[in-house]
């Protein structure tokens, strides 16, 4: 049986480096037909690990979410899109697991290390921030997921819910399920760069193009990206290695964009090469990635769009992928009540 459990928190609308992360895979995993169930989570709680002080950022950007799913292609009639803090069970699971995991473990887990350095924490890191891997954790095994669709950054959370999967199994019975990741085949896709030329396009750094963002956003936003500093005029040799612009070129250009809108050059190879002799502008090579991005995000944004005239259907898909998400993970925890032996009433 395959089952698939992924998403966001919800601290802001969801940009590129989400939809050729993970989004984009999901809708391909969910069209496939080869899951026996889907899972999108919400994860508002984990949301409120460092936003605790600002709950109404996290309530707002639950729709935001929610939208940006649906507008992609993820159906609510095929995939249970459900909201984190409404499912109880994955609280009480984590409480569980946090006897499973050291203090050292999580001090060492990449993942944390360099989140807890993007927002500049240093000893101040709140607890259920630090041990949001076990949160984590809890999310997947609750729903028995083997099949977790995610950026290559994500990795490193994977890697320890499978470590708590077999000290769990090892220590009481065999019921947890350890989980796969599965990453974007073009590997370009795994860590797309900000537009400031940042390791990482993220949200609390705004310097991402988000997939709800209007069309002049979007060129905005393409001409003002970092590019390489030595490619001072259009003739002198420009490097593409780690230039923001070919990097995002590589994740969304074929060969069919090179027809339609650049069909001077066959494909991203030639104009690489061009490029790297000289005589090739950033502002042409700009122009060809905006053209691309907009032909992208365009029926994206028109969806989304007409989705959010009815608000009051967004939550109540929301609520009864809620409430089929509960279920399942109640039967999961009284599994593990089970193989604990704390079902004292049973």
């Amino acid at each position: 049986m395959n089952i698939v459990l992924t998403g966001d928190r919800p601290t802001g609308r969801l940009h590129l480096g989400h939809y050729v992360g993970s989004l984009k895979r999901r809708v391909e995993i969910q069209n496939a037909k080869t899951s026996d169930q889907i899972y999108i989570m919400i994860a508002d709680a984990q949301a409120l690990t460092d936003n605790a002080d600002n709950i109404d950022k996290v309530r707002r950007n639950i729709l935001e979410v929610a939208l940006d799913y649906m507008s992609c292609g993820i159906d609510p009639t095929q995939s249970t899109i459900f909201i984190q803090s409404q499912i109880p069970e994955l609280c009480e699971l984590s409480f569980y697991y946090m006897n499973l995991v050291t203090v050292s473990r999580l001090q060492r887990n990449p993942t944390v290390k360099n989140e807890i350095h993007l927002r500049n924490f240093k000893q101040s890191i709140p607890v259920g921030f630090f041990t949001y891997p076990i949160s984590q954790a809890a999310d997947i095994t609750a729903f028995k997921a083997n099949i977790v669709p995610v950026g290559e950054d994500q990795l490193p959370m994977i890697e320890q819910t499978r470590e708590i999967v077999r000290s769990f199994n090892s220590t009481y019975q065999e019921v947890l399920v350890e989980p796969t990741a599965v990453l974007p085949e073009n590997s370009t896709c795994s860590r797309l760069p900000g537009l400031d030329g940042a390791a990482k396009m993220s949200k609390s750094l705004g310097n991402c193009i988000y997939l709800a963002d209007s069309s002049n956003d979007i060129t905005k936003k393409i001409q003002s990206m970092f590019t390489d500093p030595t490619h001072l005029r259009v003739q002198d040799p420009g490097h593409t290695e780690n230039n923001p612009v070919f990097i995002y070129l590589s994740a969304f250009a074929n060969d069919e964009h090179f027809r339609a809108f650049l069909p001077e050059y066959q494909n991203l190879s030639e104009l690489k090469a061009h490029y790297e002799r000289g005589g090739l502008g950033d502002s042409k090579v700009k122009r060809f990635l905006n053209d691309i991005l907009q032909a992208e995000l365009k029926p994206i944004r028109e969806k989304r769009e007409a989705l959010s005239n009815d608000v009051g259907q967004i939550f109540e898909i929301l609520r009864q992928g809620s409430l089929h998400a509960q279920k399942a993970a109640a039967t999961t925890l009284d599994q593990v009540k089970s193989a604990m032996g704390i079902n004292y009433f049973k």
